[in-house]
């Protein structure tokens, strides 16, 4: 009686730290899906600041934030304008800034991700007596993890 009475116990405490094991492994990927959809949000609304906060006397550093926020085609496409950007930029004296205003996470799956992003920007011309004008963006992104870095592969205008 004895022997069926620790044969039952041993199993019953190998069931349960079965089940421990079990639980604590749904637990750390529950987390990790969290963080991922935490970190693809955040990818996707900084790049979307990076796009709308340009300034002609830091408009280097404000390329270079979008490229590093991008890949792919994305940022091939930065790439190919990045020079003209500045130009305008500069010669124009521009000042935008820009502020998110939502963002919500469409779909992710694996190294992919889809987010919407809601962003407005003033944007204004040092020297200049033309009014202030605001501007109100709406975009799909699709974003790729890189490396462990969530990147904005595609980021189109939606209405």
């Amino acid at each position: 009686m004895a022997r069926v009475a620790v044969l039952v116990l041993a199993v019953l405490t190998a069931l349960l730290a079965a089940a421990a094991v079990w639980l604590g492994g749904q637990g750390r990927d529950a987390q990790a899906r969290a963080d991922d959809r935490e970190a693809a949000l955040r990818a996707a609304s900084t790049h979307a600041m990076n796009l709308l906060s340009l300034n002609h006397e830091t408009v280097d550093a404000d390329v270079h934030r979008i490229l590093t926020s991008s890949t792919g085609a994305a940022r091939a496409a930065y790439e190919a304008a990045a020079d003209e950007l500045v130009r305008t930029t500069r010669k124009n004296k521009v000042v935008q800034e820009g502020v998110v205003r939502a963002a919500g996470l469409e779909s992710l799956s694996g190294g992919g991700a889809r987010a919407l992003v809601v962003a407005d920007v003033v944007i204004r011309w040092d020297g200049s007596d033309e009014a202030p004008q605001e501007r109100f963006y709406r975009w799909r992104m699709e974003l790729s993890k890189v490396q462990g870095v969530w990147l904005v592969a595609k980021a189109e205008q939606v209405t």
